[in-house]
């Protein structure tokens, strides 16, 4: 099998294939920081950690460089971490497998952590290349952005000193970015009491796997399927038609990401199995059919199970079911003012039972505007407290707006048209980016962002692809060496 360290631009896949060997899930980065001090330490150049983890490495100007001005590289160092269920890999511990295939960087069942860790390792290659040009570098790599934005909103005083910041996290190459959408989660908590399971049932187990998945941003106008809808949508049949009762109901796992799987575990009487049995068959050829262009690989599978011991008592599961069923889940808006930007939209990320009672249903909304974030959310609380769940925010974050008069932005573009003879898009994003953060704390800095091709990102299909990392680590050179 090709060794990714042997592809070019050879440094920067060095240092990437050494990051995807450092365990560095959310909230769990030590490893991470540790292996970035020591990279500055090993090379001799100055670096500073604030309280909540982020690390800044900084290399003087190269020689007739030193009045440029100073330059931020921004990257996040933690990574999402999916896998199939069938894989069997502890995050906290293991490196990341890579392989080559097709013109890809993938995993091997698991997320590859490009995101962010390529753009980590272009950072660091930049900071050990000596034939690149440049003023004075700082290279920030922050705390927790797949979960929280910890790092951006906890950012420490003096940590940063440049003026112009390039973002590092973008997955299509050939587009340059210059806002993005602001984002907040709507957490509900519901307390299910449980009674004894009905006598003269036939309990089932129903298993959506194999979606697409995908993140909840970038991802959410691709007509994908919702695992934990989907298995609502077949529970509020069963309940409403057959008397279907609910046992438990588990899927997705993350905030940012559409879940790719969900299963739950329900009866419905004996005497009405084999109707069941028909409706459920129809069922599934109903909504392969509705997500054959999106979801080609979808599979929805009914297994017979033992009885359960207990089971929702029903005006808990009306409520919980009918909830996960009315929640809005996708697109809300597009914008009117640039074409083909999703404004608005929310996402069913994940229900989990928790302990006996408890039920945590996970959901995030995402916008261009403020206001329509907070209609959004708004939209979402009403279905939660109607259905008799309490419900909490998350601080939520800021967006970016855009300024197509950043001297910033127009550098760039010139260098990409002189280095591929072709015009880039320059255009927002509805995924969320640590920008506006940085904004606040520095509202005097000009940012873009850009990156490579990524592709399935926050799923185990992710992937990286080559070709698109050499164009991206030349347009790095050539912008640093041209503000």
């Amino acid at each position: 099998m090709a060794n990714i360290r042997d592809l070019q631009p050879r440094l920067v896949w060095e240092q990437f294939d050494d990051i995807t060997r450092v365990p560095r899930p959310s909230k769990k980065e030590e490893k991470i920081i540790e292996f970035l001090i020591d990279f500055a330490k090993q090379h001799s150049l100055e670096w500073k950690r604030d309280k909540i983890g982020n690390v800044v490495i900084r290399k003087a100007a190269t020689a007739g460089y030193e009045q440029r001005p100073t330059v931020i590289l921004q990257s996040h160092m933690d990574m999402v971490c999916e896998k199939n269920s069938d894989v069997v890999f502890d995050f906290e511990s293991q490196p990341i497998k890579t392989r080559i295939e097709d013109g890809w960087v993938r995993a091997e069942g698991t997320t590859l952590g490009a995101d962010c860790g390529i753009g980590m390792a272009a950072a660091l290659a930049m900071l050990i290349d000596e034939k690149v040009e440049h003023g004075a570098l700082e290279a920030l790599f922050t705390v927790d952005e797949e979960t929280g934005l910890t790092g951006a909103f906890e950012l420490g005083e003096g940590m940063l000193t440049g003026k112009y910041l390039i973002n590092l996290d973008s997955e299509d190459e050939g587009e340059i970015f210059i806002g993005c959408a602001g984002g907040v989660d709507t957490i509900a908590t519901f307390t299910c009491p449980r009674e004894s399971a009905p006598k003269g049932y036939d309990f089932y187990r129903f298993d959506v796997s194999d979606l697409l998945g995908g993140h909840s941003g970038d991802d959410i106008d691709k007509g994908r399927a919702n695992s934990n809808k989907i298995a609502a949508r077949l529970m509020i049949e069963a309940q409403q038609d057959f008397e279907g009762r609910l046992s438990y109901f588990d899927g997705g796992n993350l905030r940012n990401a559409i879940p790719r799987e969900a299963y739950m575990i329900f009866g419905v009487p004996s005497y009405r199995s084999e109707d069941f049995r028909a409706y459920c068959n129809k069922f599934i050829d109903d909504v392969k059919s509705e997500y054959r262009p999106t979801e080609p690989n979808m599979r929805l599978v009914l297994s017979e199970m033992p009885s359960v011991d207990d089971v929702l008592e029903e005006g808990a599961q009306h409520n919980l079911v009918g909830a996960l069923v009315g929640l809005p889940n996708g697109v809300l808006a597009m914008s009117q003012a640039v074409k083909g930007l999703v404004e608005t939209s929310t996402n069913l990320a994940s229900v989990k039972f928790v302990g006996r009672e408890k039920v945590i249903v996970t959901t995030s909304q995402r916008s261009s505007i403020e206001s329509a974030k907070t209609y959004a959310k708004l939209m979402v609380e009403s279905v939660f407290v109607l259905a008799g769940a309490s419900v909490e925010h998350s601080d939520g974050y800021p967006g970016w707006s855009p300024d197509p008069t950043s001297r910033l932005l127009n550098l760039t573009v010139e260098s990409y048209r002189r280095l591929f003879a072709t015009e880039p898009i320059v255009r927002a994003v509805h995924a969320g980016l640590e920008c506006g953060l940085f904004l606040e704390k520095y509202p005097e800095l000009e940012m873009v962002s850009f990156g490579p091709t990524i592709r399935g990102v926050h799923s185990p299909d992710e992937r990286l692809e080559i070709a698109t990392v050499d164009k991206f680590w030349r347009l790095l050179c050539d912008v640093v060496k041209s503000i």
